[in-house]
């Protein structure tokens, strides 16, 4: 046999012609090396398959698949543990958790905790009441103390206050930190800033050099002061806590808090028509788009659950929906702690829109749409199936609750 190598002209020039059905085929098994000035590069048009459609798709576990939709587990970083066994000062937050869980606002403020405490410093978290937050390790609490009982529920901001006031007692901290915000950060520390005669900083943006600064003047003009003691922290105060892991250890207070007589009594929340509820304000959106073929039924779902009504931008143009329900970067930029996407297939746009909501849930008949990817939360299926067994479900709950209470 010779062992002289011959070329073969057509392998060269299906290596050379990307569109071509071979040409994933023809690439050297190698997807990185060393660049010549020591940086790892990648070639990211190796990575991936040529999915059942003829369409290529980007596998991100790093890992080649074939036709078949098989996924591999996610590999966990496990992120490096602070520990701090003695803290010689506290730095103490009062998150909101609105909904029992930590905000973005509340994760901004215990990055802004974790500078001020540095390394010889402990951040304090107080939370009151129940919560479902199981994540307090990665947003940076070192050490957590839950004050529960049925005088923290709800609105008691007297209450709480002297709640507070026993934690200042016990733990002595250096600073305290509640975000300046309108579900009752800003209430409360005000509040215990009077308690305490502190000068609370209000609407502080950012800390350096022993300097706070805050907005001021109907936020046009930025007010720098001393650090102070009681900080009440706006969005984006600092950055949040994402490379460490931290004990979160429970603490208790070594003496019962003080009761006081609320003067003030709590009538639950107002009933509000989730119709009119701003879609950059709403909660828990209901969006809807092409695949959904029984509007009626759509509709329906959304007054069952209780949730805003929203719509893709095809929905919006093919006149099912209004255009101020219309969600994406064309439309309306949503904060939704849900959101639930019923035949939406996840444009570009919309994706955008949708960029700064905590949970997705995503209906649809493709497993392979960019929503599905998206999602938290996928259901395979046909929309109209999947809403009324949702709706039976919504009234089987609540007939239990009802007989539960009677």
């Amino acid at each position: 046999m010779s062992d002289i190598i011959r070329r073969d002209p057509r392998a060269e020039w299906i290596a050379r012609n990307r569109l071509h059905p071979l040409h994933a085929a023809m690439q050297p098994a190698q997807h990185s090396w060393m660049g010549p000035n020591g940086v790892i590069r990648k070639n990211l048009h190796g990575i991936g398959f040529i999915g059942p459609n003829g369409i290529k798709r980007i596998d991100r576990s790093g890992a080649q698949q074939g036709g078949t939709a098989k996924r591999s587990a996610a590999v966990e970083v496990q992120l490096p543990l602070h520990q701090v066994a003695q803290p010689a000062f506290y730095i103490s937050v009062v998150p909101d958790m609105v909904g029992g869980r930590l905000s973005s606002h509340d994760r901004d403020l215990l990055g802004l905790a974790h500078q001020l405490a540095g390394k010889d410093g402990a951040v304090l978290a107080v939370v009151f009441g129940e919560h479902k937050e199981n994540a307090f390790a990665t947003a940076g609490v070192d050490r957590l103390l839950v004050l529960e009982g049925e005088e923290f529920s709800g609105y008691a901001p007297e209450q709480r206050v002297q709640g507070l006031r026993a934690v200042d007692n016990q733990f002595n901290p250096r600073h305290w930190l509640l975000p300046d915000s309108r579900t009752g950060g800003g209430e409360l520390g005000r509040r215990f800033a009077a308690a305490l005669g502190e000068r609370p900083a209000t609407r502080v943006w950012q800390v350096k050099d022993e300097t706070c600064t805050g907005r001021a003047g109907a936020g046009l003009q930025d007010l720098a002061r001393p650090l102070a003691r009681l900080i009440l922290g706006a969005v984006e105060c600092a950055e949040p806590v994402s490379e460490t892991r931290h004990e979160a250890l429970p603490v208790e207070l070594s003496t019962a808090v003080a009761r006081s007589l609320s003067r003030i009594e709590d009538l639950g929340a107002v009933a509000v028509d989730p119709a009119a509820i701003p879609m950059a304000e709403a909660e828990f959106i209901f969006s809807g788009g092409n695949g959904v073929k029984d509007w009626d039924l759509f509709h329906q779902t959304a007054a069952a659950l209780g949730a805003t009504e929203g719509a893709s931008r095809v929905a919006v143009d093919d006149g099912f929906m209004g255009r101020d329900r219309q969600v994406g970067a064309s439309g309306t930029w949503v904060t939704a702690r849900v959101y639930v996407a019923v035949g939406i297939s996840g444009a570009i746009q919309h994706l955008q829109g949708i960029g700064a909501c905590d949970k997705v849930v995503a209906i649809n008949l493709d497993p392979g749409c960019d929503m599905i990817k998206r999602a938290d939360l996928s259901v395979i299926g046909e929309s109209a199936e999947i809403l009324r067994a949702l709706i039976a479900a919504v009234e089987a709950y609540r007939n239990d609750a009802k007989r539960d209470a009677a």
